[in-house]
């Protein structure tokens, strides 16, 4: 019959002895490492006689008062009814009130049990019932706390082992797949890009064991470090907190247990944990909130994320600025700017790139829909599935795609952006609309790239971060994209019997008929293939309109690189400009790592650096990011240039005052369209019958929608049009062209 192993040790020995003899190195003391980590700068000393008598007069206990030290402003009169055990120093206290919110506090000392432990100047310690190794700031404020404990062998949430652990004792977190076949060990400091990085290129074992030695580098297997609250933290009403490192400004209320986690807060932004909160194994960024009954274990979650109202965050990676509220996600791996508030939605083994919102209802885990527990699901940026959908794990999703509510009975790859998805069960066929953003939804595409920027809370930009929905990653994808609607098209023009000539191939079919404007793509049914694995139609729906978008927004992406380009130099004239324009020209593949977007072979660069050891640290791979998103603005007017001329098949270093001046002319009428369409697509809101039927006038419409002309969005980019136009007009006015 098995029982709990209940040990015994002499009662001088509680709060002495916290690193045991075989990890305690010759010479030293077990307060080594303690005595290393304060930093508060002040000077400690022994008790008086009259102190004492103070003390024990106050209810106060020690095991041996000479362990007892304080500084010179210490004042007794403020310590009351506590017990102290082991080596124990005390700050400044002054008989002041200290108040955080509604919150009014003495400082002092009170009704507490304290083993070996360091304070600040003025802090409050009241109702603490089990208080053991911590080392706490200056102000900080600790009330009605049951049990706030460090061991010797905490990790603080790190993935990293102490001396004499053994290594299954390691925490991991299992991204991306459940079988943990991509799991990562966390750190503080993770950034998006080094989630990816780790989670990605499995088979490249020297890669792998690289990343394991930077983790392990950057942190002490050493036993004995202290637990930290940092100053002016505020601490109420909480049950368990076990080996946690807080920093400074931090608010805890009413946590029921918070165990071996980083939480870092402070001036880059300060974070809260509140009510019912259950969080284990986990590093916290800066100006993160969670509250109302979160779960949360073996996690990160990158600075100013949130989770709340009893969101479950499992094995995962939350993204910088993004929202998980109510729901249950596992395994995945989460880039910045991610939305997702609905109690019922579900999102399991998921590589989720930004930008993106899980609706109601959604259904994505792979233990739901496949035989084994080893599926994953790639998510482009911008990724958006409508109320409802379950997916089929493998998958993997062009950015902005957008599904409507549907139960998707099969593994799909989407490589169309911008493009509405329909699972068409009345025809049993899949329906796929490109461009579908730009023709029907334009004001929630340009408002979210613009929400996105506003919202970065982040105050250490390490990793540059692109919002724009015309990147390098989706104009090659829109490339792409068009590619295969050619050949699409020209295969639907041969099966239709009414091809009027002969073409080298399909795709020279269906290019003719896509670039003439041919009104005959309209009528034939384009079907695409290697899309859905199932053997019912894929149907390409509105190609000829999503061809010439693509392709107008091509010419766009490039034309307005160029006139920044133009811009920043100071350039006057066409000349000036074909000999200042780049000699390279390079679009190439472009990886999104973490939200940030890198050339492939400057990844493949990244990598090799690493294993060659050129790159040794973590801290060294984040310079690289920088040193990345400093060489961005010129490796983006590279691709854009590029792109620019594979589509209107010029040399732009070549091209005359005429070929100028049609890319300027166009510009501005995609422009017009752009704004028009954002414009037209918010107004569909307030003309529509069945939005307005709910008020009782136009009047309380406005009043609860606000009114379209004053929306500040689109007054904004009405204002940008008008500027954009006057730039132009300025421009061919200093280049000599015509009007």
């Amino acid at each position: 019959m098995q029982q709990n192993m209940i040990y015994k040790t002499p009662l001088d020995a509680l709060g002495y002895n916290f690193i045991k003899e075989p990890f305690l190195p010759k010479g030293k003391n077990e307060y080594y490492l303690r005595d290393m980590q304060i930093k508060n700068g002040i000077h400690y000393r022994k008790l008086s006689a009259y102190e004492i008598e103070m003390l024990v007069r106050n209810g106060n206990t020690s095991d041996n008062w000479n362990n007892i030290l304080v500084s010179d402003a210490f004042n007794p009169e403020l310590v009351k009814n506590c017990k102290f055990y082991g080596l124990v120093r005390i700050g400044k206290l002054e008989p002041f009130c200290l108040g955080f919110s509604d919150l009014k506090v003495p400082v002092g000392l009170y009704n507490s049990t304290i083993i070996s432990c360091d304070f600040g100047d003025n802090v409050v310690v009241d109702n603490v019932r089990y208080l053991s190794h911590y080392i706490i700031g200056s102000e900080a404020i600790i009330t009605n706390v049951n049990e706030l404990v460090t061991t010797n062998h905490a990790k603080f949430g790190n993935g990293i082992i102490k001396q004499g652990e053994e290594e299954d004792v390691r925490i991991w977190v299992e991204l991306c797949n459940e079988n943990t076949g991509r799991r990562v060990m966390p750190f503080n400091g993770m950034l998006p890009g080094d989630a990816f990085l780790w989670s990605r290129f499995r088979d490249d074992k020297t890669l792998q064991d690289k990343f394991q030695s930077f983790t392990e580098e950057k942190f002490d297997d050493r036993r004995g470090y202290y637990g930290k609250i940092g100053d002016r933290t505020v601490i109420k009403n909480c049950k368990i907190i076990k080996d946690v490192w807080v920093g400074t400004d931090a608010y805890f209320k009413g946590a029921n247990k918070l165990k071996n986690l980083t939480v870092n807060s402070g001036p880059e932004g300060r974070t809260q944990i509140g009510e019912g909160c259950e969080i284990v194994n986990g590093i916290i960024g800066f100006g993160c909130r969670l509250f109302y009954g979160v779960k949360a274990v073996r996690f990160i979650m990158a600075s100013h994320s949130q989770l709340k109202y009893g969101a479950r965050l499992i094995n995962s990676y939350l993204g910088n600025n993004a929202t998980i509220s109510c729901c249950e996600v596992l395994n995945s791996l989460i880039f910045p700017a991610h939305e997702q508030h609905h109690n019922n939605s579900f999102l399991c083994a998921a590589l989720v790139m930004g930008q993106s919102n899980i609706a109601a209802g959604a259904t994505i885990g792979s233990n739901h829909n496949s035989r084994g527990a080893d599926g994953e699901i790639i998510l482009g940026r911008g990724f958006w599935p409508g109320l409802c959908v379950s997916l089929k794990h493998n998958s993997r999703f062009a950015s902005f795609t957008i599904l409507t509510k549907g139960d998707y009975p099969a593994e799909l790859d989407m490589p169309f952006p911008f493009a509405l998805v329909s699972n068409d069960v009345t025809h049993d066929r899949l329906v796929i609309m490109p461009g579908y953003w730009f023709l029907y939804n334009l004001y929630a595409l340009a408002r979210n790239s613009w929400k996105y920027v506003d919202r970065d809370k982040r105050k250490e930009k390490i990793q540059h971060i692109e919002y724009d929905f015309l990147a390098p990653d989706t104009v090659n994808e829109m490339l792409a994209a068009m590619k295969l609607m050619e050949t699409a098209v020209g295969k639907a023009y041969a099966r239709s019997g009414r091809m009027e000539r002969t073409f080298s191939d399909d795709a020279a079919a269906g290019r003719h008929l896509l670039q003439s404007g041919n009104k005959i793509v309209n009528e034939l049914e384009v079907l695409a293939e290697d899309i859905e694995n199932s053997k019912r139609k894929v149907v390409l729906i509105k190609v000829l309109a999503a061809y010439k978008i693509y392709e107008e927004l091509v010419i766009y992406y490039g034309t307005t690189r160029l006139l920044q380009f133009i811009r920043e130099n100071d350039i006057d004239s066409l000349e000036v400009l074909k000999a200042a324009l780049p000699a390279k020209k390079n679009r190439g593949n472009w990886i999104n790592v973490g939200g940030q977007l890198l050339p492939e072979e400057e990844l493949a660069s990244l990598r090799d650096k690493i294993k060659t050891g050129k790159i040794r640290s973590w801290d060294a791979v984040h310079d690289y990011y920088m040193a990345q998103g400093e060489k961005y603005p010129q490796l983006k007017l590279q691709h854009a240039l590029a792109a620019l001329s594979d589509m209107t098949g010029q040399n732009l270093k070549r091209m005359d005052s005429h070929q100028f001046t049609t890319l300027l002319n166009g510009c501005i009428a995609t422009k017009e369209w752009l704004t028009k369409g954002i414009y037209d697509a918010r107004a569909k809101d307030y003309s529509n019958p069945f939005r307005k039927m709910v008020y009782e006038s136009i009047g309380e419409m406005n009043t609860v929608l606000g009114k379209l002309e004053e929306n500040s969005f689109i007054k904004e980019q009405v204002a940008e049009l008008k500027e954009f136009k006057t730039g132009i007009a300025a421009l061919k006015k200093k280049f000599k062209l015509k009007a």
